[in-house]
């Protein structure tokens, strides 16, 4: 099959979209419009701030479509009007059955996992709380399930012990971004190939709030180091001190050092708080209404040590 250029419709909302969104502007393909949230109020001023996406989309002059409902009536028609051959997924909605049938080809979708392991909305995150040493992202095929199409490419990527959420979710936007573009070029050429997920294999990455990420310090050390990187820097792990929230970013685990569950102590120069069978080194963390400081800066504070929530 002759290699021909594809009429491609983006949809996502979060900065993680972007790379994917620049990489199919500079493709040979064309790209008829973006579909991004409405403008949400974001920050203390309230002021009403448009997505990542849209920011991209709009420096390029490109043409945005705001949608919050894929179940609209008139956004469906907008969107038929336009006669896609695909629509390109990344970090957006779940697209109804309604939408899904409108490109000529299908709908294709970047993930930030190697599925069918973590489907879902945080993947990343399970990923690291679990202490996954390898992860990586997926390129496939949209159908009506949560992340159950059939796989055009996946890359794999290492998870140091130290790394955060953070510290993976930006290293994969780049690299799936790549990904996604290479099975674009793919299907316009009729050369992808499609390997169904196995259902056996499948896990679940639901949403986090921050409500989840209360930290456990009654748990082994390299449970609460995983954890709390698995939280850093979003929506960021948390314990109380005092009654208020301390939000712990970046740690190491210190199998070595014993304190009770919960104590902070400086030890030998540096910052530990006590786990179930250890500790872990506070590196980061940010009291309530504070900035971002060391361990260190924090407990010396507080004459060196001090008790944090359990």
């Amino acid at each position: 099959m002759a290699s021909k250029l594809l009429n491609i419709v983006f949809m996502g909302n979060p900065d993680f979209s972007v790379p994917s969104l620049e990489c199919l502007a500079s493709s040979r393909h064309n790209l008829q419009a973006v579909v991004t949230g409405s403008d949400k109020r974001r920050g203390r001023g309230g002021d009403r701030t448009p997505s990542p996406v849209k920011s991209a989309a709009l420096n390029r002059s490109l043409r945005v479509i705001e949608a919050d409902d894929m179940r609209s009536e008139s956004f469906q028609r907008e969107l038929a009007a336009l006669h896609p051959d695909l629509l390109v997924v990344v970090a957006y909605k779940l697209l109804p059955p309604a939408v899904l049938s409108i490109p000529a080809i299908g709908s294709l979708n970047l993930h930030a996992s190697l599925l069918p392991k973590y489907r879902g909305a945080a993947p990343i995150h399970w990923a690291l709380i679990n202490g996954e040493t390898e992860t990586g992202c997926t390129v496939f095929l949209l159908d009506e399930g949560m992340d159950t199409g059939s796989i055009l490419h996946q890359k794999k990527t290492s998870v140091g012990l130290l790394e955060t959420t953070g510290d993976v979710y930006n290293r994969l936007k780049v690299t799936g971004a790549e990904l996604l573009v290479k099975s674009v070029d793919e299907i316009a050429e009729g050369t992808h190939q499609k390997k169904s997920q196995d259902e056996h294999l499948a896990t679940k990455a639901p949403k986090i709030t921050p409500d989840d990420a209360r930290i456990q310090f009654r748990r082994e050390a390299m449970a609460v180091h995983n954890f709390i990187r698995g939280m850093s820097p979003f929506p960021g792990a948390w314990t109380l001190h005092e009654g208020r929230k301390l939000k712990i970013f970046r740690t190491e685990p210190a199998p070595q050092i014993r304190l009770e569950p919960g104590k902070a102590e400086i030890v030998s120069g540096t910052a530990y708080a006590g786990c179930l069978d250890g500790s872990v080194a506070l590196r980061e963390v940010q009291p309530e209404g504070k900035k971002q400081m060391s361990g260190m800066d924090f407990l010396n504070g507080l004459g060196g040590n001090t008790i944090l929530s359990t």
